[in-house]
């Protein structure tokens, strides 16, 4: 099977003229996409330069998907959120302590209208080519950690606790039971169901990518994040490609197989196109032929899409690899590699 599309992150929103010569050296490392990490803050400050970044990764022969990187804190990324900062509530609430989380209640009628309001606007106003939504979730309460689950969950704020009551009938109970699980996935997936739906009918031709959390919920981490039955996700009709995170490089190749595996066959079920990802920042793998070999179990999977975080390794960020730019291009070469066949 052959790799359809090779992707890379991009934070820069600052002058056309620095980006352009970044989109070059995307083209240059194999690269067809690039994911532009549009934060809060970029709307509201750097709005008016969005649509000339756009236009000149087309000019260059990128194309462009928008990803409202940690809006809310509703999904992935290390930016803070001006919804949070302007709203003392709305937020999720843990359904053990009732300590309120630093992370929106996505369920809450608040942010949904604001989070589309958001991507209706990019939708309208720029050429972008599709959205990304960047592993969304419900926060982990401090009782989980990666490699062992704790019982604590999100969320039990007074919305979602009344949302759950008016549909079932009875109080939402801090213990997660069948009920809770199943109000957690439906939620989660009205907000962007809904958003999505209201991008296509602003323009049908838009792309959108839903990327969750690639777990199995008995080896990796038991999270609950709200996007774990990847049934309800893939079936979704206002999405186009299914997709599942990174994947540390420590990790044991059984788990690479697994998850790349499922991730294909969950797409191809659907009738949609399936992504993976290779982790480009943080750390590295001690031997970078591991790249080879994990770009390969991707394509001989059937895998139809490529994508890392983030361009040049993370340099000169607090999430650089070790040796970010011999990183960037390994990658570079793989992308270049399989786009050849």
């Amino acid at each position: 099977m052959a790799i359809k599309h090779t992707a890379v992150s991009y934070y820069g929103f600052n002058y056309v003229e620095h980006a352009e010569k970044d989109f070059i050296e995307m083209k240059e490392h194999g690269c067809d996409t690039v994911i532009l990490a549009i934060t809060e803050f970029d709307m509201d400050f750097w709005f008016p330069n969005i649509n000339n970044i756009v236009k000149t990764a087309h000019k260059v022969g990128l194309r462009c998907i928008a990803d409202p990187w940690g809006i809310g804190k509703f999904f992935g990324g290390e930016q803070v959120s001006l919804f949070l900062q302007n709203n003392i509530h709305h937020r999720q609430v843990s359904a053990y302590t009732g300590e309120v989380l630093n992370a929106v209640c996505f369920n809450s009628n608040s942010f949904r209208d604001y989070f589309t309001g958001i991507c209706v606007k990019l939708a309208r106003e720029t050429e972008v080519d599709g959205f990304f939504w960047d592993e969304p979730h419900y926060d982990a309460p401090k009782s989980y950690s990666t490699g062992g689950a704790g019982d604590d969950w999100s969320c039990r704020c007074p919305e979602c606790m009344k949302k759950f009551e008016d549909y079932y009938g009875y109080e939402m109970p801090k213990i997660m039971n069948d009920d809770v699980k199943q109000f957690r996935w439906r939620e989660a997936l009205k907000t962007l169901s809904d958003c999505s739906k209201a991008i296509k009918e602003v323009n049908p031709k838009l792309e959108i990518t839903c990327c969750v959390h690639a777990t199995k919920n008995n080896y990796y981490i038991t999270e609950q994040r709200g996007y774990d039955n990847w049934d309800m996700v893939a079936a979704c009709p206002y999405f186009d490609v299914f997709s599942t995170t990174i994947i540390g490089w420590s990790f044991p190749e059984s788990f690479f197989r697994d998850i790349t595996e499922r991730t294909a066959n969950i797409a191809k079920k659907y009738g949609k196109e399936s992504e993976r990802w290779i982790l480009g920042y943080s750390s590295q793998p001690e031997d970078f032929k591991q790249i080879d070999k994990v770009v390969d179990m991707y394509e001989n999977a059937g895998i139809d899409r490529l994508a890392t975080w983030t361009y040049r390794g993370g340099y000169g960020t607090i999430v650089s690899a070790p040796d970010p730019i011999k990183l960037w291009d390994a990658i570079g070469e793989n992308y270049k590699r399989v786009l050849k066949k």
